[in-house]
């Protein structure tokens, strides 16, 4: 079973536990907190995915720094254990993040950028989506150096490419006519 499978369906199974009972905007808050942690801290990451470390250990290390958590999200810190599966935790935050958006309607918008997006970037291309969409819109920024700059966005099957490289390609045509 690959990693992706998995963590859909945990992350289903807790979306449910939670809508039950009516929590899954606090909890999706938790999973958003989960997965800017350990994206962001690569000893963490690694220390998850660490096959000599214990899930006991590990365990321990979660309840510490995600204290507050609410039960939904401790009790996927125990099924976890129990399956010795904390390797997939970012995976299924990623995962309940994307299916509470669908749930709730949410569209979330891929930017891609050259350097991580500032206010005045993020300004702009909100100012751009909502010419092409009105439902509400969650944005994920990736990281790619080869745009130079700008920005490219992706909704469902839209594309709007507005980066450097891009332009710089047109330009390029345009000369070579």
């Amino acid at each position: 079973m690959d990693m992706s499978r998995a963590a859909i369906r945990y992350a289903k199974a807790i979306l449910e536990i939670a809508s039950t009972s009516g929590n899954t905007a606090k909890v999706n808050n938790d999973m958003k907190a989960i997965t800017e942690v350990v994206s962001g801290n690569k000893e963490l990451s690694d220390f998850l995915a660490s096959p000599i470390i214990t899930s006991d250990i590990k365990m321990n290390a979660l309840s510490e720094v995600f204290g507050t958590v609410e039960n939904e999200t401790k009790s996927l810190f125990r099924l976890l254990q129990e399956n010795k599966r904390f390797e997939i935790l970012l995976p299924i935050a990623e995962q309940f993040n994307a299916q509470y958006d669908v749930l709730n309607g949410v569209e979330v918008a891929v930017v891609t950028t050259a350097i991580p997006m500032d206010a005045a970037l993020e300004t702009q291309v909100l100012a751009k989506i909502a010419t092409i969409s009105d439902k509400k819109i969650t944005l994920q920024n990736t990281i790619d150096p080869s745009i130079i700059g700008g920005f490219i966005l992706r909704m469902g099957d839209k594309q709007y490419n507005a980066s450097v490289a891009n332009r710089l390609q047109e330009l390029r045509r345009e000369f070579s006519n």
